[in-house]
């Protein structure tokens, strides 16, 4: 399975889904984390750059092309969580702390030890 994170420099889970400047992109395999890759998506400074259609575009394109299976984050506004539900994507939302051990955590929710 492969779950979509939007962290910070210092490995933080960043509380801005929608405006986070990271995305850790890691492939979970038997409950154990077996690769982690952070891209720099810069949605902090797109997020504005055109409507709000035009940033849901960006961000399902990005989860598309990292053949993302689920997302982990502490907040997202209504219309990214429509579009994510849309894209038959699992969110777990509340999410805090360390990225790696909030993962961890959401996996026993997304009911992922794939």
């Amino acid at each position: 399975m492969r779950v979509a994170l939007p962290v910070t420099g210092t490995g933080h889970l960043d509380p801005r889904w929608g405006r986070a400047h990271l995305i850790a992109v890691a492939t979970v395999a038997g409950g154990t984390v077996t690769d982690w890759a952070e891209h720099e998506v810069a949605w902090d400074h797109l997020h504005d750059e055109g409507g709000e259609g035009a940033h849901h575009a960006r961000v399902a394109r990005f989860l598309r092309e990292q053949q993302v299976e689920a997302v982990v984050a502490n907040h997202m506004g209504p219309g990214m969580t429509r579009m994510l539900t849309t894209m038959g994507l699992p969110t777990v939302l509340g999410a805090e702390g360390d990225a790696r051990i909030a993962l961890e955590a959401a996996l026993a929710e997304l009911g992922a030890s794939a």
